[in-house]
């Protein structure tokens, strides 16, 4: 009995994914949980496991095709009844179908259309078109990218044949179910494939996809990111399976360009200023990822929705750096895990939270939601930029747990690693600034919560401690808070034990 590979749950408010990497081929067997292939969102990256112990039977959702949740990947057949399908029926239908297409299809015209773009989105706008009128192309072989307000979407050839006619430019706004092109069927790209695919190792054949590496396939991010760059596929190292070049080392690739001395070629130029013209020509436009567009669109709608006001105090560190400097060798030996100051901050929101509990609630159109819980997000840094891994209910962990758990996420968040289910569900946030230096900034909230803290970095500042002037180490707080919810007073009065338990941690073991 055929077993259905399916999209996974790809979390709150993910409607679609790309197919990024298939892992198997059709005719390969798998075992239970042999990751089969990985797909891409606007957040993570997300590997699929085979249900089940068998063959693949077929591949429904090719590299590059954007699936929703629950959509068809492949079908995988017991291992003693895949032979027969994958051995001689699959042929045998290639054949036959690379045969009749030029029969039944001739030069008729094929129309490209919109794809769905996903619930709740009607428009979108064409970005790149990857192929020009008169070019050959092969059936699923990318054409043109939209853009709409949640994710791209690649728009691949429904056939093989010739781009006749491009009906919306680049720039254009088109709905879904609209028309993009026109394709000939039949000859062009048809012919093409016939030729080309007995002979897979020539190099003709393999240069277009495969970056002179076989039959090793490139990651389609990797091949837009290329031919976005100008980039020869030859010139790029692959660290991905079989030397497969990933975005990463496209990424890697550019930079090591830049870093290198650039040999001029142009003759000398006269000195004079530089036109607009010649000044674009030396800008550079990358297209953002989609986890920086829904950065963008988050942030920008916190400010939107919440009446967003940040408070401000500061921190005299000497007690806790001590209290962390008299004990954390003896933390590390016993626990495994260095003691930081994370886990000193996050017990004293905990405690903060406690009498504040307006500052860990949540709006819910006219009812306000308390938490009798505290799942904290912990802010973190990463090359594909900023991600908040949440520790679940800190309010019974004790600091190595909190320190462990801070540690191995952090790690995960930098290695692209962590799961959408590790995004979400925080009840308020942490985030420290003062790693890269910043001396105060105003955080932006995380909704729907309603309260982030803002740590910064501690300097040294001449203070007046009982009547004499004495160098402390201090360190800037502040906190932003949603104004529907929390009120000045209660604001004001978080930061203010938040302040005291830090000062003088002994507060936090009697709970004062």
């Amino acid at each position: 009995m055929t077993t259905e590979v399916r999209v996974p749950t790809l979390g709150e408010s993910v409607t679609e994914a790309t197919v990024a990497t298939w892992f198997k081929k059709p005719g390969d067997s798998v075992d239970v949980d042999e990751m089969l292939c990985e797909l891409e969102t606007d957040k993570v990256t997300v590997e699929v496991p085979s249900p089940v112990a068998g063959v693949l039977e077929d591949i429904v959702a090719n590299e590059g095709d954007t699936v929703g949740v629950d959509a068809l990947l492949a079908n995988i057949a017991p291992a003693g009844e895949a032979g027969s399908t994958t051995v001689e029926e699959r042929p045998s239908a290639a054949k036959s179908s690379s045969e009749e297409a030029p029969a039944s299809g001739g030069d008729a015209p094929v129309d490209v259309m919109v794809p769905t773009l996903g619930e709740s989105v009607s428009e979108a706008t064409v970005s790149t078109w990857f192929k020009k009128v008169g070019d050959s192309v092969e059936q699923d072989e990318m054409l043109c990218e939209l853009e709409t307000d949640k994710v791209s979407v690649e728009v691949p050839a429904p056939a093989s044949g010739t781009l006749t006619e491009i009906l919306a430019e680049e720039g254009a706004t088109v709905e879904a179910g609209g028309k993009l092109a026109v394709m000939s069927g039949g000859a062009g790209g048809a012919a093409k494939g016939a030729v080309e695919a007995p002979a897979p190792s020539s190099a003709s054949a393999a240069e277009p996809t495969t970056s002179g590496r076989g039959d090793v396939e490139d990651a389609p991010s990797a091949k837009k990111a290329m031919a976005e760059a100008g980039l020869d596929p030859k010139d790029v190292k692959g660290t991905g399976k079989d030397g497969r070049v990933m975005k990463e080392d496209v990424s890697a690739a550019i930079a090591a360009a830049k870093s290198a001395p650039a040999a001029s070629s142009a003759p000398a130029q006269p000195q004079r200023a530089p036109s607009p013209a010649e000044d674009a020509a030396r800008e550079e436009r990358v297209k953002m990822t989609r986890l920086r567009q829904t950065i963008a669109r988050r942030l920008k709608d916190a400010q939107n929705t919440a009446a967003m006001l940040t408070t401000y105090n500061e921190v005299d560190m000497t007690e806790t750096m001590a209290l962390r400097k008299q004990y954390k060798d003896l933390f590390e030996k016993k626990h495994g895990v260095r003691l930081g100051f994370m886990s000193f901050f996050t017990k004293a929101c905990v405690h903060a939270l406690k009498e504040v509990p307006e500052v860990n609630a949540e709006i819910d159109g006219n009812e306000v939601v308390y938490k009798n819980f505290v799942h904290m997000g912990i802010a973190a840094g990463t090359p594909q930029g900023l991600v908040v891994p949440v520790l679940r209910d800190v309010h019974e962990k004790s600091f190595a747990e909190i320190e462990g758990e801070i540690a191995e996420k952090g790690k995960r968040a930098r290695d692209g690693k962590l799961s959408m289910a590790e995004m979400q569900g925080g009840t308020f946030t942490i985030s420290n600034g003062g790693v890269y230096g910043s001396l105060m900034s105003s955080p932006i909230l995380n909704p729907p919560q309603s309260g982030i803290l803002g740590m910064h970095k501690i300097q040294d500042r001449p203070m007046v401690v009982n009547g004499e002037i004495k160098i402390r180490p201090m360190m800037y707080l502040a906190l932003s808070y949603d104004h529907r919810i929390v009120d000045g007073k209660g604001a004001v009065t978080f930061l203010v034990r938040v302040k005291e338990a830090l000062e003088d941690p002994r507060r936090l073991l009697m709970d004062l």
